[in-house]
């Protein structure tokens, strides 16, 4: 079972950090506010109380939400620096 939570956590940490840096870059890049060195922390605080309640199912706990804000916040820090750099594939 420990395995299941594992990738449960692997999973949701990797979906939220690909998700928000295409979001980043394909929708926000021309938001001034993006820039902003808050952004990625208000991102990964949204993202994971959003994704709080999902964890009254059986398999999600806690740790795989606070996983996916975690994993959103650094999105969409990664996000913002490839718009930086000029990369908007």
């Amino acid at each position: 079972m420990g395995w299941i939570y594992f990738a449960l956590i692997f999973a949701a940490g990797f979906g939220g950090f690909v998700l928000a840096r295409a979001f980043v870059r394909k929708r926000l890049r021309f938001v001034d506010g993006i820039y902003s060195p808050a952004a990625p922390w208000i991102a990964g605080l949204v993202a994971a109380v959003i994704a709080w309640p999902v964890a009254l199912l059986p398999l999600v706990t806690t740790t795989t939400t606070t996983i996916f804000g975690l994993g959103a916040g650094l999105g969409t820090a990664s996000g913002v620096k490839a718009l930086k750099r000029g990369d908007t594939r």
